[in-house]
């Protein structure tokens, strides 16, 4: 595990380098990931329209900004994500704004498709999903995890699949307002139990 990891990190890009490469993509009418479809392309540029609103908007709340300042001791925050994956649009500029308030937080993005060794080990009920915020020590250890999602939706989720056995677009499309609403409250919650 310890390689996985330590490869993965190699290949990890900061925020800003994430989001350019996003919209790089996007200008060549492209998304990430190894799969290409219209759809996924459509995902990808309406997540990054969003990540862009979040990035503007998103404030921590001073709980949250005084619990990031306590951290003395080095972290990374490895996070596998996609450019087309909605709850990575509605969190990661979130747990990027956590991050940037303690230079002893790393954050690392790579994509779940060129890392699916990690992924393989950090999988949610048997799935790929992301996005997965892999939290690591100083010497590469995991310490713990999180996502696909905050804790909240994550619920939304389980009764909504116990109850209609699957997600369809009326409940992703709730989910979507949910997050509208939240406004990264649920996420920067999560995030800082990972402190």
């Amino acid at each position: 595990m310890k390689h996985i990891i330590e490869n993965s990190l190699q290949n990890g890009i900061s925020y800003e380098q994430y989001r350019k490469l996003v919209s790089d993509l996007l200008a060549e009418g492209k998304s990430t990931g190894n799969e290409q479809s219209d759809s996924l392309l459509n995902y990808s540029m309406l997540n990054d329209r969003r990540m862009k609103r979040l990035d503007k908007t998103v404030r921590l709340s001073e709980e949250t900004i005084a619990s990031v300042k306590d951290v003395r001791e080095p972290k990374t925050w490895l996070v596998l994500t996609e450019g087309w994956c909605g709850d990575a649009a509605q969190t990661l500029p979130v747990i990027h704004k956590i991050a940037s308030e303690n230079e002893f937080i790393d954050l690392k993005i790579v994509l779940r498709d060129q890392n699916e060794e990690l992924m393989n080990q950090f999988l949610t009920n048997g799935s790929k999903s992301i996005p997965k915020l892999i939290a690591l020590d100083e010497n590469n250890e995991v310490i713990d995890s999180w996502g696909p999602r905050p804790s909240t939706p994550t619920k939304m989720v389980q009764d909504y699949k116990e109850k209609h056995g699957a997600l369809d677009a009326e409940f992703k499309k709730n989910l979507q307002v949910w997050y509208n609403k939240d406004k990264g409250k649920n996420t920067e919650e999560d995030i800082t139990q990972l402190l």
